[in-house]
Parts: structure tokens; C-alpha cells; sequence
């Protein structure tokens, strides 16, 4: 059994190498004399929903205190800073492989101040477009997790490997589009152009490949759960949960303020 989410592969949930009790580098040292792994337990379902529950409550926290508390001179100076410490942040649990309490809570308080300053801007221009895209946002969570629960997608190999290359297709459209911009381009490659129907159809099948990547970190954690997965790997979900709900959040936002007015 392994994941089926290519967020976690190479981690220790990843058991292409036998599964939890096996020696997946193949060597003599772990267990041998003068060895001895720490004690964990397996996680459990209350786990994810506990350490899922504390990242996004800290994320929501952060972002509210950002909507409050920076001026709009200060906006685009601290949302660069928070910017790069959020993908130094991302990057060192996706690549280092350290999911932990203090990490994964790190990241969310960062990501909150982004998606704290962006939420703002967005309802400073179309006013309740924020309330709207949370309340979308909620529905999107509810409803994929319906369709996991009833096995109407079935999470395979294959469907994995289509979400990671969307999911990619997706960025590179993107850096794309923001390189276009840069360089003269008024609306980069339409894209993000609220004018042409190119954006609309980007934004919902954005939204479409982040409900995809619930699908998978539903895997994921029932996976988990199953096999017996250590409880420390209880923050990576709680990670992964919680940037496929932002995604998702800050797609719709997008795609809500394309057929709202500005105040």
C-alpha cells in the first residue's frame, strides 16, 4: 500500500518499501543492538481532525489580525515578506520531510497573514465577495468530501498522477501569464483578464484540480488511518488538507469577483 498523493511521496508514509514495519533504507542499523526507535502509536482519525482543525483555526487567526491590523500603505511590503517566508516555510516540510506542530502551525500563521491581505484587498474592491467565497469554499469541502465518502471518484494511481500533472499545468499557465505580464503584456495571456472567457474557464477548473487534491488527501488520511501510519503523520495531512482548502478559497474569491462590481 502506498499514498496516493504525490504530496507524500518519500515521506515515511510512502510504503513502496513494505509498509511500516519494514526496513525501507536496507540497512542493518535500524533495530540493532544500542538502537531503539521511539515508541509512537498509530494515528487516528480524531488525530487529522484535530491537527487539521488547529492549523486552519491558526490560518484564520492570522489572516484576520492581517485584515485588521496592516494599513494599506504596509500591504504590499509585509504580503512580499510573508510571500517568501511561506514558500521557505512550504518548501522545507514539502522537500525536508519535517511535518511537525511547530512547523506546520508556522506555515499556517504565515499563509494566514497572505491570505489575510489578499482577502482584504478583494473586499475592498467588491464588498461581501470574501463572506461569499468562504461559504463557497465550505460547500466545495462538504460536497468532495461527499463524493470520497460514497465512492463516486475513486482515488487510483492513475487519477493521482492526472491531479499532480493539472495540478502543474495549472502553475505553469500561470508564471506563464504573470512572465507575459512583466514583459508588456496588459493581461498576460488572458488568463487572469476578467474581460475574456479564457479566465473564467481557468478559475473553475482551478477550483475543480484543488477539490481533486481533497480527494486525494482524503486518501491520504483514510489510508493512513488503515496501515497504521505513525501519528506525527497526522500534520502532514493536517498540511496538506489545509493548502487544498486555500486554493480552493482563493480561486473562488477569484472567480466571484469576476461578476461582482467594484464599490
Amino acid at each position: 500500500m502506498e499514498s496516493r498523493n504525490p504530496a507524500f511521496r518519500g515521506s515515511a508514509f510512502d510504503q513502496r518499501a513494505g509498509g511500516y514495519g519494514a526496513q525501507p533504507y536496507g540497512g542493518a542499523g535500524y533495530g540493532a543492538p544500542g538502537y531503539a526507535p521511539a515508541a509512537t502509536r498509530p494515528m487516528t482519525m480524531d488525530d487529522v481532525v484535530v491537527r487539521g482543525f488547529l492549523t486552519l483555526a491558526t490560518l484564520m487567526i492570522t489572516a484576520a489580525l492581517a485584515w485588521a491590523l496592516v494599513p494599506t500603505s504596509l500591504a504590499a511590503p509585509v504580503l512580499v515578506v510573508a510571500l517568501i517566508a511561506e514558500i521557505g516555510i512550504w518548501a522545507f516540510i514539502a522537500f525536508g520531510r519535517k511535518a511537525n506542530a511547530a512547523t506546520v502551525l508556522a506555515f499556517a500563521a504565515v499563509y494566514g497573514v497572505v491570505v489575510g491581505l489578499v482577502s482584504h484587498s478583494y473586499n475592498d474592491l467588491y464588498h461581501g465577495v470574501v463572506f461569499q467565497a468562504v461559504v463557497g469554499t465550505a460547500l466545495a469541502f462538504g460536497a468532495t468530501l461527499a463524493v470520497y465518502a460514497l465512492r463516486i471518484v475513486r482515488v487510483t494511481p492513475k487519477f493521482a498522477r492526472f491531479v499532480m500533472a493539472a495540478g502543474l499545468a495549472l502553475i505553469g499557465l500561470m508564471i506563464v501569464n504573470l512572465v507575459v505580464h512583466l514583459f508588456g503584456g496588459d493581461h498576460g495571456i488572458g488568463i487572469r483578464d476578467p474581460g475574456s472567457p479564457l479566465a473564467y474557464i481557468f478559475s473553475v477548473a482551478a477550483i475543480l484540480v484543488g477539490c481533486f487534491f481533497l480527494l486525494l488527501d482524503f486518501d491520504a488520511v483514510e489510508t493512513g488511518v488503515r496501515t497504521g501510519a505513525p501519528e506525527k503523520f497526522a500534520w502532514y495531512c493536517a498540511f496538506g488538507l489545509v493548502l487544498s482548502l486555500v486554493w480552493i478559497y482563493l480561486e473562488i474569491l477569484r472567480l466571484l469577483s469576476y461578476f461582482s462590481g467594484r464599490d
